[in-house]
């Protein structure tokens, strides 16, 4: 697959149906969550910026797991990172404040 996007808004979409599944889609949430609590805890309790680097470890190990495990496609992060992370953060705080559901 090639490149295809040239915006957000394209890829988004897309996105989305990369992660239809309701494990697939509650994995990336807990990842997240925990990469973001996980950034928090290292800059206001032990103020290391070289460890807060560590925190999206914690939303890729979870999404490759539901990715690998349950979606059974490859990660859409592979080809487009930057969108893809952004992406991450937006289906969060969309699950979050119930504007998409978990289960695709």
């Amino acid at each position: 697959m090639e490149n295809r996007f040239h915006s957000f808004k394209e890829f988004y979409p897309f996105y989305l149906s990369q992660h239809s599944e309701v494990v697939c889609r509650t994995l990336h949430f807990i990842g997240t969550l925990l990469g973001l609590l996980f950034a928090v805890l290292v800059f206001v309790a032990f103020n290391n910026k070289l460890w807060a680097l560590a925190a999206p470890l914690w939303g890729y190990a979870f999404g490759f797991i539901g990715h690998y495990f349950f979606e059974h496609n490859k990660p859409a992060t592979f080809k487009n990172p930057f969108y893809s992370f952004a992406a991450d953060l937006v289906m969060f705080a969309q699950l979050l404040t119930g504007k998409i559901k978990f289960r695709g």
